[in-house]
């Protein structure tokens, strides 16, 4: 007897995911089986309504800008293969993966792509860069009041000091992966905690 979710996930649609993301077979079922259940709506997508009933997000300072990592420009729905393409960047790298075939696409969950996930919770205009404010957008979010605004901006002068090597007081992605700058990569993955 299987579960709801088992019986609409089609064996081959399970395949492809698993080859797209790095999931296995029962990753895949048990993820599918926590959309459905998510799926309020029961049409076969998550809308940002209800990612934000997940308590590990709502109460997250950063849980809107990771609900919106999951919506590409422009869409207000993100269907299961969506949702597993943005879960695949917080799969831990296996030391199999990481001596594969140099010519194959790089996997979603890549150092450079778990940094791309990161560097666009910064880069809240999307603009392919993180000024001043949206980094003081940011630390506003994640320390609230317990940090008084003189601090946050001596802290977001420094970080764009410290980042940025081309002068244009921004910090490209190139700058923030020189930079090491991925704090945010453990903060976001406590948010999944859930699916587990």
């Amino acid at each position: 007897m299987g579960s709801r979710a088992s019986r609409l996930l089609r064996e081959e649609e399970i395949e492809e995911i698993k080859k797209e993301t790095g999931f296995s077979h029962s990753q895949i079922t048990r993820l599918y089986s926590r959309f459905t259940s998510l799926d309020k709506g029961e049409n076969g997508t998550l809308s940002r309504e209800d990612f934000q009933r997940i308590p590990e997000l709502a109460i997250n300072p950063l849980g809107d800008r990771i609900i919106n990592a999951f919506f590409p420009e422009g869409e207000d729905q993100v269907n299961f293969r969506g949702f597993m393409r943005t879960l695949a960047h917080f799969r831990p790298i296996e030391d199999n993966e990481k001596n594969k075939n140099p010519s194959a696409t790089e996997p979603l969950n890549s150092r450079t792509n778990k940094l791309l996930f990161a560097f666009r919770l910064y880069d809240l205009d999307r603009d392919d860069k993180i000024s001043r404010d949206e980094l003081l957008q940011v630390l506003r979010m994640m320390v609230g009041v317990n940090i008084s605004d003189e601090q946050l901006g001596s802290i977001a002068d420094r970080t764009i000091q410290e980042a940025d090597t081309n002068g244009d007081s921004c910090i490209s992605f190139n700058e923030f992966i020189k930079a090491s700058f991925v704090v945010n990569i453990h903060i976001c993955t406590v948010v999944f905690s859930f699916l587990s």
